[in-house]
């Protein structure tokens, strides 16, 4: 046998038992960092399956409850609620999702009284699934959105959601000074209490199809005009100085396995809980591998959102959350 110099430092010593891998492992997913979005669709009477996302629904006002409280008793820690309108029912300026009546608010009210403090309620904050247009802003005469006039709109739409009994508003729409806004039209309506989850790395991604099949949305065109180009990388951390400064509570990378990095330059930065948001796009194609055989769904699922977590994300917005709760047996 041919001598060789036997190896001093062997780290497998501490992957060869689950125990042992257990008591070292640095990152450690648990399901009260998990926040799982919901769609609320008006005037349907049965939940409604989207094509694109296998296993994700359109919620009725009342199915939407059920499975905010599966999600709580799995130990999920938050709701992010999502409305979509009847089509008639989008004008210009999405003012359905201002109105007290609006399926958002209607639905946010409903689970705030079904689960009052039991779960974190948040609430999307933004106009694209409420325009005729499928912007997140309104247009000006020449068809661009208009940052200033929106910023109005989301003024009015945070305090609808605050009285309708969110705890969490998530602007979402990339508008310039968002933030600033939302949360003086909070404080000066008397809901300091409501915390602001900023969106601020949000990038203007293909990983986001799905999600437009799931709020029906009329969008022609695309947000490359305010959300952010994938190509840059440290302009997120000058979107997340402003969001700061604004006065965000917590802050958020989306989407989540494409921006990495991104998520871990804001997470070493922030002096806030970061979040990072598994979108549409993520899901579907572990969704899409897994229909293939190509894949072990369930270790898939759980390495992607560790993955996010490791990548320095406190929270994490997820369509696997009540399953993923329940596999961590939460």
């Amino acid at each position: 046998m041919t001598a060789y110099t036997r190896p001093q430092e062997r780290p497998r010593r501490l992957r060869s038992t689950p125990a042992l891998r257990r008591l070292v492992a640095q990152t450690r997913l648990h399901p009260a960092e998990l926040v799982l979005p919901v769609f609320v669709r008006d005037g349907i009477e049965e939940p409604q399956p989207i094509r694109s996302m296998p296993g994700v629904v359109q919620h009725t006002p009342t199915s939407v409850v059920q499975a905010a409280r599966e999600a709580r008793a799995a130990g999920v820690g938050g709701i992010m609620v999502f409305g979509v309108p009847r089509p008639e029912d989008k004008d210009a300026t999405g003012q359905v999702g201002l109105r007290a009546d609006g399926v958002l608010n209607a639905a946010l009210r409903t689970l705030r009284e079904e689960l009052g403090d039991e779960t974190v309620l948040m609430s999307d904050l933004c106009l694209d699934e409420f325009t005729d247009h499928g912007h997140c802003g309104v247009l000006d005469q020449r068809g661009r959105v208009d940052n200033d006039a929106t910023l109005e709109i989301y003024a009015e739409m945070a305090i609808a959601q605050a009285r309708a009994g969110a705890h969490v508003v998530g602007p979402s729409g990339m508008m310039d000074g968002q933030v600033q806004v939302v949360r003086e039209a909070l404080d000066g309506a008397g809901h300091q209490d409501v915390a602001v989850l900023a969106y601020t790395a949000k990038y203007a991604s293909a990983c986001y199809g799905p999600f437009r099949e799931a709020v029906a949305s009329t969008l022609t065109g695309d947000r490359t005009t305010y959300q952010q180009d994938p190509a840059n990388r440290t302009e997120s951390l000058r979107e997340l100085r402003l969001d700061l400064e604004q006065g965000a509570d917590m802050v958020m990378v989306k989407p989540a396995l494409p921006y990495l990095d991104v998520l871990a330059d804001v997470a070493a930065t922030a002096d806030v809980p970061v979040a990072a948001y598994q979108v549409s796009g993520e899901y579907a194609m572990i969704e899409a591998a897994a229909s293939q055989g190509l894949l072990d769904r369930d270790r898939m699922v759980m390495e992607s959102l560790t993955s996010i977590r490791r990548a320095g994300a406190q929270v994490v917005l997820t369509y696997y959350a009540t399953e993923a709760a329940r596999l961590l047996g939460g």
